[in-house]
């Protein structure tokens, strides 16, 4: 990182809650986790918001198939995704949900004063409208008839809607990302959403939907309900406790990074900075956007039965292990495959043949040849910021390539200075080797305890203790 931070403030999309976490959902809030640990190691003030969107018309429809009321269904899937963070170590300073009762007067609020600066506006909308995206699609947006997303026909639809004056903020939005005031990244994504606005042009949207029974009633007019967008946007800003619009702007206010998948970054870049704009926000300084999954070369789909519970995996091979092959498996940005035998496989060689390893053998001859004494060797290293430099710039497979290549020369190094024959003729030596085994080892703890922060604790507490004795194995392999 190139100059200090004094906040920073971090979001993930919320998650929509018509059915449990998967490993997609899981792999946008580890990467968001670690930015979040790197920027609290160095003292930066940190907020990390995570969340779950509860409105709409599918998960009324989910809750229904569930044979239960909304709100009962919500809270439980709602549960769920609380209960994946806390087993994969997610360091959240909140979890909001739209169901709140603050969030919920804060959006009324909100689109009334849109709704009064004429940015809202009654008006007749006729277009092909997708339920699983619940939103309206244009005919060029389709693939042979059907949303590219879900795989549907979408139906047509005509319907009084209050329509938000997306269009008014095509030339000012456009200068912010041209700009990067609006950072959008990686680059081919800032390019896509350019092309997007200079080819196709911001149109007024629908921001209303009359009949529908589950989500927030417009404030001036009741018979409509809110767009699901437009609800779940605000997130962003009463996760820091934001009222509405006469409340002065957080204090954290504007986001540093918003970390979000490919699928919703249209969204994120068009009708969340223009009703920024029209509420007189600052939009966001970044978004980074990052690929899809496959599952063994195909696509998640419930169909197939391929779509990976994280908590699963976190049971069999732990947090750290699974925090560890998501963010290295996959280069951040990229699309990429993932699957168990790739999980093992990284498991067995990264962790149990590298850093246990490479764990194991240090503590043990600490204790054998040391009598578990390391003097002053173990000290933190004065810049982490420069040590974890691949990380701040979300090149978190990079990082961890780096980390190793460090994990596999002190294992070379063992092997090549054979400490156990120097010890009969060169103990001094041996203690030299140990020492400096010792402080590499904790400089790799401290540098990987944003990505593993279970194993770097343990690293760090047996080499800190003033008396280090072999260690129970970190990784056992797995056959």
């Amino acid at each position: 990182m190139t100059e200090e931070t004094k906040k920073f403030y971090i979001t993930t999309p919320i998650y929509y809650v018509n059915d449990k976490p998967h490993i997609g959902h899981a792999y946008t809030t580890v990467a968001a986790d670690v930015l979040a640990r790197l920027h609290r190691q160095v003292g930066n003030e940190t907020f990390f918001l995570v969340g779950t969107d509860e409105h709409g018309v599918k998960i009324a429809q989910a809750a229904e198939a569930a044979g239960k009321s909304p709100q009962e269904f919500v809270d439980e899937i709602a549960a769920k995704f609380s209960f994946a963070w806390d087993t994969l170590e997610i360091s959240n300073d909140r979890f909001i949900r739209t169901t709140e009762p603050a969030h919920i007067s804060a959006v009324e609020k909100a689109l009334q004063f849109m709704y009064d600066k004429g940015d809202i506006y009654l008006g007749k909308y006729e277009g092909l409208y997708c339920r699983g995206c619940e939103q309206f699609k244009m005919e060029k947006d389709l693939v042979d008839g059907k949303c590219p997303d879900h795989k549907i026909v979408p139906e047509k639809m005509s319907e009084e809607t209050y329509m938000f004056r997306l269009s008014k903020y095509q030339a000012e939005l456009l200068e912010k990302i041209e700009s990067d005031d609006l950072q959008i990244s990686p680059v081919s994504r800032k390019n896509e959403i350019v092309n997007f606005y200079k080819k196709d042009g911001l149109q007024d949207i629908s921001f209303s939907r009359k009949n529908v029974k589950w989500g927030i009633p417009l404030p001036w007019d009741k018979s409509h309900t809110t767009y699901v967008w437009a609800d779940a946007f605000l997130n962003y800003l009463t996760g820091l406790d934001w009222q509405g619009p006469k409340d002065p702007p957080p204090a954290l206010w504007p986001a540093d990074i918003q970390l979000m998948s490919k699928d919703i970054l249209r969204v994120h870049t068009t009708i969340w900075p223009a009703m920024l704009l029209s509420l007189g926000l600052a939009v966001p300084a970044k978004i980074f956007v990052h690929g899809f999954f496959t599952v063994g070369g195909e696509k998640m789909s419930k169909s197939l039965g391929n779509v990976i519970d994280p908590n699963d995996w976190a049971a069999k091979y732990g947090s750290d292990a699974v925090r560890y092959f998501l963010l290295r498996e996959v280069p951040f940005g990229q699309d990429g495959d993932v699957s168990e035998e790739k999980l093992k496989a990284r498991f067995n060689g990264d962790l149990a043949n590298g850093l246990g390893n490479l764990f194991s053998r240090t503590t043990n001859m600490i204790e054998k040849y040391l009598d578990g004494q390391l003097e002053d060797a173990v000290r933190s290293p004065k810049d982490l910021s420069a040590a974890s430099e691949a990380f701040y710039n979300l090149d978190f497979a990079g990082g961890l390539v780096a980390i190793w290549q460090e994990i596999a020369w002190a294992n070379q190094l063992i092997d090549k200075s054979k400490p156990w024959e120097l010890f009969k003729t060169d103990p001094a030596k041996v203690k030299e080797l140990l020492l400096n085994l010792a402080a590499l080892l904790h400089d790799i703890a401290l540098k990987l305890s944003p990505v593993m922060p279970e194993t770097a604790d343990k690293i760090r507490q047996l080499l800190e203790s003033g008396d280090v004795k072999k260690a129970e194995p970190l990784f056992l392999k797995k056959d």
